[in-house]
């Protein structure tokens, strides 16, 4: 009978310790595509941002941005940039790409648009990303 006990404890120890493993995926970005919209409206300047110190400050910046979920904006005007960000979940499987838009504001600040999702970023952000992104005022 004290066999039977101990190896029960063994097995949910087994148990508790194989099942207790993170499987949480951890998205890295790993590369930058921008798309600068020119004044007819097309997507122009593509430019392509890999340099893992740009990548880390675009990472950071991101972080920072405050979303509204399930909004759907409308915006008076064509984004000023388009962000494709590749974003890899698992070294197995191949990246995931997510579209920002993005609009910079008179005030300094910016607004993002990603899927059903709405953003804003501070000034500091802002000014940030348009010196990552090479973006000149029109």
């Amino acid at each position: 009978m004290k066999k039977l006990i101990v190896l029960f404890m063994i097995l949910s120890i087994v148990l508790l310790v194989g099942c207790s493993e993170e499987n949480e995926t951890i998205e890295k970005l790993t590369r930058v595509d921008v798309f600068k919209v020119t004044e007819d409206g097309n997507y122009a300047d593509e430019i392509i941002i890999a340099d893992l110190n740009k990548v880390e400050q675009l990472s950071q910046a991101f972080e920072q941005i405050e979303w509204e979920r399930n909004v759907v904006p409308q915006m008076a005007r064509k984004e000023d940039v388009k962000a494709v960000l590749f974003l890899e979940d698992d070294v197995n499987m191949p990246e995931r790409l997510v579209e920002y838009y993005i609009w910079f504001e008179v005030n300094g600040t910016s607004t993002i648009i990603e899927g059903d999702s709405y953003g804003r970023l501070d000034e500091e952000g802002t000014s940030n990303l348009k010196s990552i992104f090479e973006f000149e005022e029109k």
